[in-house]
């Protein structure tokens, strides 16, 4: 039995389609981008529809009602994913039971597979169509989730170009819509522009530093990229460090890992983290969104990561491909250097950091990789993404 609200019954009654809600969970900062441009596009085509669900700053901006605050979603690794289970799943229960009372005309689940991929297969047993935006990375690890995502959607929504294939043949509907950042970054100030900007010397070396948005990635990663830049500006007269962190307490575990460095010239932005790769002439990247952001900025790096051992220990393992960041993935080689876990040090991180200073060459060719990686990824997102809800959004209330 579907229930409705007094306002969907009254529609009803009076013979006029349901106003549609559409149900929305991000996870991350990542995906509250995606879902504020989705909600645009379909609102802009459907003025009268509704969100609800999980979202973050951006979505609540562009009209989506949060239920829950995304930063409860926002943990990463195994053993840190534990500690947070019950909590997790009581939201996400929680948000089923929300669900099933007030059906949406649509549910769709924004990244976030471990918490969405359950919340889908509930809701379309109900009958609630369900689409799941962001393919989970099973062409890198976990493989197997595949038979999960057949049995939980209607319907997945790839960023990547090669994804679609492993859908087709898996027998689940798919669409390519290519990745929001293509579109946003394609036409981006240039680095002339963007040091004016932020007051940096146009005629010195700049190096962005990003090592993550989220608090437990600094608590991992702060020392490490302040070190690093210490060892850089040992080598390099004269180099700048710009910074952007998104929130006071990522800017104060920073700030403290520099006072422990000592002596770096560093810039630390409020984000704008677009602003600070646009600027540089290479960065050193946590690996995750910014790796994607770097590339299509077609700014050369180094990625690099740290997480808990335990964790490392029980994800590493399962990797299907030797790299780990975006740009590398989509290329299917290294294009750019990798240092994970061990090999993470302000040594090794530094001193390629100074190979791609001095070798203006190879920064060109990378650029030139990236400037192809834009091209292919520029797909006009969010219409594209609309699209592939809209069919979802035309049928009359039973």
């Amino acid at each position: 039995m579907v229930v409705r609200t007094a306002e969907q019954a009254g529609e009803q009654a009076a013979g006029k389609t349901v106003r549609p809600i559409i149900g929305l969970v991000a996870g991350e900062a990542s995906g509250d981008l995606l879902g504020a441009h989705l909600i645009t596009a379909l609102k802009a085509r459907r003025p009268d529809l509704k969100f609800t669900g999980i979202a973050g700053p951006r979505m609540i901006a562009a009209g989506c009602v949060a239920l829950f605050p995304m930063e409860k979603l926002a943990v990463r690794g195994y053993v840190e994913v534990l500690k947070h289970y019950r909590e997790i799943v009581s939201i996400r229960r929680r948000l089923k039971q929300h669900f099933l009372s007030i059906p949406p005309a649509v549910f769709i689940g924004i990244d976030a597979p471990d918490f969405n991929l359950d919340l889908e297969l509930a809701l379309k047993s109900a009958t609630i169509p369900a689409i799941h935006y962001v393919s989970p990375s099973i062409w890198a690890w976990r493989g197997e989730r595949i038979h999960k995502i057949k049995q939980a959607v209607d319907r997945v929504l790839t960023l990547f170009p090669f994804e679609n294939a492993l859908y087709e043949k898996a027998g689940i509907p798919a669409s390519y819509v290519g990745h929001p950042l293509a579109d946003m970054l394609y036409d981006y100030s240039s680095r002339e522009t963007v040091r004016a900007r932020l007051s940096l010397p146009q005629d010195r070396h700049v190096v962005a530093l990003l090592p993550g948005s989220r608090v437990s990635e600094l608590q991992s990663m702060a020392q490490l990229f302040a070190d690093s830049a210490r060892n850089i500006a040992a080598v390099v007269p004269g180099v700048k460090f710009v910074v952007p962190l998104i929130n006071r307490e990522t800017r104060e575990l920073f700030e403290r890992a520099m006072a422990r460095t000592g002596g770096i010239d560093v810039l630390i932005l409020n984000g704008q983290s677009h602003d600070a790769i646009a600027a540089s002439d290479v960065a050193l990247v946590a690996s995750g969104t910014a790796t994607l952001e770097t590339a299509l900025l077609q700014r050369p790096m180094v990625i690099t990561y740290l997480m808990p051992r335990l964790s490392w220990w029980m994800m590493n393992p399962r990797r299907y491909q030797p790299y780990v960041g975006l740009p590398n993935i989509l290329a299917g080689e290294f294009v750019v250097p990798e240092f994970l876990q061990d090999a993470a040090t302000p040594e090794n991180l530094a001193r390629a950091i100074v190979e791609l200073l001095t070798d203006e060459p190879h920064r060109e060719r990378i650029r030139h990789r990236f400037s192809s990686m834009l091209d292919e990824l520029r797909q006009n997102t969010s219409q594209k993404a609309a699209d592939a809800v809209m069919p979802y959004l035309t049928q009359r209330a039973p």
